[in-house]
């Protein structure tokens, strides 16, 4: 090969060779194997890193409750956001190529809207998270040599939702939810969802998969839905109080329903999608064209989402007078305040696993009172606005 004669003489060579002599014929083999392992491994595509990412985050392993499922369970979520974002844009590319440049104008493009169509921060946001985890796994994994997502430029903060319904708007979108007729694209089962995590606090996902098996003492004094840890968000089983409309709500659903979950897809014995009651919202569209309009635009309401009644529940139990510690209890929160009283971070994590069933139940039912008053007035508005748009 090429070399320096002033810097790599002779004699420099037959010492190298020497020095492989004394290493023997096999231990200078398994030397170049090594090498050119690590020019393989560092020669893997950002689209061959991706798909062992997910293969390795969707794998079933035994979880603390002794159930096999994936290492990751949110894995799909970080999937869409590995292949949508960083696939699409740089996954032909050689992994250990990838600079800390390019990650940064990725970001830069989906803030603009240049990626997507869409500005989004938050869209950023996952993208550098999902990206950074798996570049640290990378990096483990000996493909690439150093981590491209590290010290990139802040991005700008993003402003949390303060949708929350007024009393009219409970009360239109209540009783428009009983308009069957303005309603047909709609299940009813998915209405009552809907009503239901306006009722009781609990996350789409907490909510929607409920098994017949984990409602408790339903016809009895008291009645409450445990919801097991796979399905909450923090990984900790909730024991959720169902005031009396709660019940009413359950009872409904289960009318005529022969199926094993509250919430049963009308297709299978599964519960619906976790998206539908997000979908039944704000309608079906395709290619920027309403196909199905979705239950705000029916009603004439300004557009929110399910977690935006666990928003306004929250604001009636807190008008209402309840502690805030009780309110986040109800949330599944963890509350770090009751009062002016500090309570130690170690208190709740270790020593206090009670779940204060008699503040939520009292949360619970008072919200639900505050709701049977609103909705005990009628709502004229909805009718015209549906006949309206029913001629239209």
């Amino acid at each position: 090969g090429l070399y320096n004669p002033e810097t790599f003489t002779v004699e420099d060579a037959r010492s190298k060779v020497y020095g492989l002599k004394g290493m023997g014929g096999d231990a200078v083999a398994e030397t170049f194997r090594d090498r050119r392992e690590r020019q393989v491994k560092r020669g893997k595509t950002v689209a061959e890193i991706i798909e062992e990412r997910i293969d390795w985050m969707k794998m079933p392993i035994r979880k603390a409750d002794g159930e096999m499922r994936p290492r990751l369970e949110s894995w799909e979520n970080t999937a869409s956001h590995l292949r949508r974002f960083i696939g699409s844009k740089l996954g032909r590319k050689i992994a250990a190529d990838v600079t800390r440049g390019d990650i940064q104008a990725l970001s830069d493009d989906i803030v603009a809207g240049r990626h997507s169509g869409k500005p989004s921060v938050s869209n950023a946001r996952h993208m550098r998270k999902a990206a950074s985890g798996m570049f640290r796994w990378a990096l483990r994994r000996e493909y690439i040599t150093a981590n491209p997502c590290s010290d990139l430029e802040p991005l700008d903060p993003e402003h949390p939702r303060t949708r929350v319904l007024s009393e009219d708007e409970i009360r239109i979108f209540w009783h428009g939810l009983d308009r069957d007729d303005l309603m047909a694209s709609w299940d009813r089962r998915t209405r009552l969802a809907l009503k239901l995590e306006l009722v009781t606090m609990l996350r789409t996902a907490e909510l929607l998969g409920a098994h017949r098996s984990e409602l408790i003492d339903l016809d009895g004094e008291q009645p409450r839905l445990d919801v097991p840890l796979k399905r909450v968000k923090k990984r900790r089983v909730i024991q959720q109080p169902l005031p009396s409309l709660a019940v009413e709500i359950v009872k409904e659903a289960l009318k005529g329903n022969n199926k094993d979950f509250v919430f049963a897809s009308p297709l299978d014995n599964k519960p619906m999608r976790r998206k539908a009651m997000a979908d039944a919202l704000r309608g079906d569209k395709r290619k920027g064209k309403v196909r199905t309009p979705g239950i705000c635009q029916l009603l004439g309401l300004k557009p929110f989402t399910p977690h935006d009644l666990r928003r306004t529940a929250a604001t009636l139990a807190g008008d209402l007078g309840f502690d805030d510690a009780w309110i986040a209890k109800c949330l599944d929160h963890a509350a770090s305040k009751k009062g002016e009283q500090i309570v130690p971070t170690v208190t709740g994590k270790v020593y206090n696993h009670s779940k204060r069933m008699k503040e939520k139940r009292a949360v619970l039912d008072g919200v639900a009172a505050e709701l049977r008053r609103i909705i005990a007035e009628p709502a004229p508005e909805v009718s015209a606005k549906a006949d309206l748009r029913l001629v239209a």
